[in-house]
């Protein structure tokens, strides 16, 4: 009778290999389930960190550009000061009296300091006087016409341009040849 007790009956074996069988089938899909749902994760891992790292550099390359052209402000300011010193300058010593004369010699040491201040933060002026036109540095507000240069050549600079480091902060303003306005 014991032996019996211990043997399971044919007719439940194949249901238990069946029920055994959907249970693998069950965890197998359950565990393809939980590697793509892995892989899917570790992508967004991945996609997430190189964003990270393309904020980082770019957020770095706007801190290094901000950093770079810091006090352009400042200087845009100084420097209709230094057009007007300039002009000051521009007037002729010989019809002065001793008095005015020594006030444009103490304004030409201002300008000379003001224009070293400048220098020494790389503010360069654009030389530009009979030199092909160049739109990215300079404005044409006036057109003459003359046989002694080419065409599109500066004749006269009415207001100077400045560069800060390597950018244009100030186009300078000119009058350009133009032989076909004869």
């Amino acid at each position: 009778m014991e032996e019996k007790e211990k043997e399971i009956p044919q007719k439940e074996l194949p249901k238990k290999k069946k029920e055994k069988e959907k249970k693998e089938n069950k965890f197998q899909k359950e565990v393809e389930s939980l590697k793509e749902t892995c892989r899917l994760q570790d992508e967004k891992i991945l996609r997430i960190t190189a964003e990270m790292q393309n904020m980082k550099r770019r957020w770095e390359e706007e801190k290094q550009k901000l950093l770079k052209y810091d006090g352009e402000d400042l200087i845009l300011k100084l420097l209709p000061i230094l057009d007007n010193f300039e002009h000051a300058i521009k007037m002729d010593d010989n019809d002065l009296s001793d008095e005015v004369s020594k006030f444009l010699s103490g304004f030409k040491m201002i300008y000379g300091n003001l224009a070293d201040v400048l220098s020494s933060v790389d503010v360069k002026e654009i030389d530009c006087l009979h030199q092909e036109f160049d739109e990215t540095l300079m404005n044409a507000v006036l057109v003459d016409s003359t046989s002694e240069y080419e065409d599109h050549v500066v004749l006269d600079v009415l207001q100077k341009g400045y560069l800060y480091k390597d950018k244009v902060i100030r186009p300078a303003m000119v009058k350009v040849n133009n032989k076909e306005s004869e």
